[in-house]
C-alpha cells in the first residue's frame, strides 16, 4: 500500500494542475472514469465544478470515489 500521495497531472478545462493521490485512489479513479467511458480529466473537471470552495480537489476526488463504491454496494 502506498502511504505516501504522489503528485499527479490533470487538465481541467485546458488548465494544467496538480492533485496529490495514492496510488491505490489513483488507481481507482483511473477504474471509475474507464467504468463510466469519460476521460478522466473530464471526470476530474465535472469533480472540480461540483465540489465547494472550502474542499481541496484531491479531496475531492477521494471523497467522489468513496461515495461511487458505496453506492454501487447499495445496489
Amino acid at each position: 500500500m502506498s502511504m505516501r500521495p504522489k503528485k499527479r497531472s490533470l487538465t481541467l478545462n485546458g488548465h494544467r494542475t496538480s492533485v496529490s493521490l495514492e496510488d491505490e485512489f489513483w488507481a481507482a479513479f483511473k477504474k471509475i472514469a474507464d467504468e463510466q467511458k469519460t476521460p478522466l480529466n473530464a471526470l476530474a473537471a465535472q469533480i472540480d465544478k461540483e465540489r465547494g470552495i472550502d474542499l481541496g480537489l484531491a479531496s475531492a476526488i477521494r471523497l467522489y470515489i468513496l461515495k461511487y463504491y458505496q453506492d454501487k454496494l447499495k445496489s
